[in-house]
């Protein structure tokens, strides 16, 4: 079985660094990227997607990654279902396996 994907957007804000209770470092990251077709106004929309960063990707993220900063992530879709009253809800996040930091003129 294969789970990759690769998203190329825009960083809405930077990334903060916290620790688990086991010393890891994680953080989380989210990147804004174009929808490839315009809306019912004529308008790209965004999607905005949560990136986690583990170790030595989220101290480098960090420290390069600002808001607006454009940048490609290869990774691996992560999901969950929790319940609440009694609902299912979903949640689908992009595990980070490598960024690469991309020139602001780039064309994407």
């Amino acid at each position: 079985m294969l789970n990759t994907c690769v998203i190329v957007g825009k960083v809405a804000a930077v990334p903060e660094i916290k620790r688990t209770v086991n010393g890891n470092v994680v953080a989380n990251m989210i990147v804004e990227a174009d929808r490839s077709f315009r809306n019912e106004n004529g308008e790209i929309t965004k999607d905005l997607f949560k990136i986690i960063l583990w170790r030595g990707i989220a101290e480098e993220c960090a420290a390069v990654c600002g808001p607006g900063s454009l940048v490609a992530v290869k990774g691996r879709l992560q999901s969950d279902v929790h319940e609440k009253d009694g609902r299912s809800w979903y949640n689908t996040e992009i595990v980070a396996e490598k960024v690469s930091y991309l020139p602001q003129n780039a064309a994407v």
